[in-house]
């Protein structure tokens, strides 16, 4: 993955290549399929996006940082840190687009912003029985060309001092790995919790929020980067050559390489 800091820069890399045949192998060994729906932005959601950004940015202190390096088309991953409910709107105005999240059911069933989540197409997802559907109609949305909002920690960290980025879940780097030549986009938020602590309806907006934008990377990038996954054709040949558990525990690894990398990209980018 790219990172670009004073500490570390993977510009200059070297690639192995992986083929088109390889990259659509461990698509498949992923094992998300969709429900075969084509999605659509819901038209509420789409009028929300032409009325608020303006009033936002004139009331907030928000800074942005590298907005170039959003792609104006096709679909897009954008992944971030987790510190503040006013983070998924911070990534919106970035885009400039509609952007769909894995929200956990209680919004969904919450008087104060089931009517948002529903509005707007939010996907509902149960952390006590895996995310497993809420990926699979996260395929829907990617195949329809619309762009997902992954947050890779998995919910707003609790943490009452810095450093505040945990560990990451899996999830971004199964879809990422499923749809491998679509463009991730990391996005290091900074100060979101001053604007907006966790579990207080308080907002300041005077309060000074950087948000970086980080370079895109798809995942057939980062897989033969020597820098990344460093795979080539043959090591994925072996690795689909295995039994199935096998197979299971090496894609595990893959993921888990991806994402550790990926939060590391985070917080060298600036996430606290």
């Amino acid at each position: 993955m790219y990172v670009e800091s004073n500490k570390s820069n993977l510009h200059s890399r070297m690639t192995w290549m992986i083929s088109d045949k390889s990259l659509e192998m461990i698509s498949s060994e992923v094992g998300l399929e969709g429900g075969k729906s084509k999605f659509k932005t819901p038209w509420m959601y789409k009028f929300l996006l032409f009325i608020l950004p303006v009033p936002f940015r004139a009331i907030t202190n928000v800074h942005y940082k590298r907005l170039d390096r959003i792609p104006l088309e096709s679909p897009v991953i954008f992944v971030a840190n987790h510190t503040s409910h006013v983070d998924p709107f911070l990534k919106i105005i970035a885009a400039k687009r509609p952007i769909l999240y894995l929200a956990k059911k209680e919004h969904f069933e919450s008087h104060a912003t089931k009517a948002l989540m529903e509005s707007t197409g939010q996907i509902s997802t149960a952390r006590e029985t895996g995310s497993t559907d809420a990926l699979e109609r996260a395929v829907d949305v990617l195949q329809s060309g619309c762009s997902m909002g992954i947050f890779p920690e998995g919910t707003r960290s609790r943490k009452t001092h810095a450093p505040f980025l945990q560990e990451g879940k899996t999830g971004a780097a199964r879809l990422a790995a499923r749809f491998p030549k679509i463009p991730i986009v990391p996005i290091s938020i900074n100060g979101a919790r001053d604007f907006m602590k966790p579990g207080s309806l308080m907002v300041k907006p005077w309060k000074r929020i950087d948000v970086y934008i980080g370079e895109p990377i798809t995942f057939s990038e980062w897989i033969s980067d020597i820098s990344g996954g460093n795979y080539n054709d043959s090591d994925i040949e072996k690795i689909l050559s295995k039994n199935e558990n096998e197979r299971r525990e090496e894609m595990k690894k893959i993921f888990r390489k991806f994402t550790d990398q990926m939060i590391e990209t985070l917080r060298l980018n600036g996430a606290p």
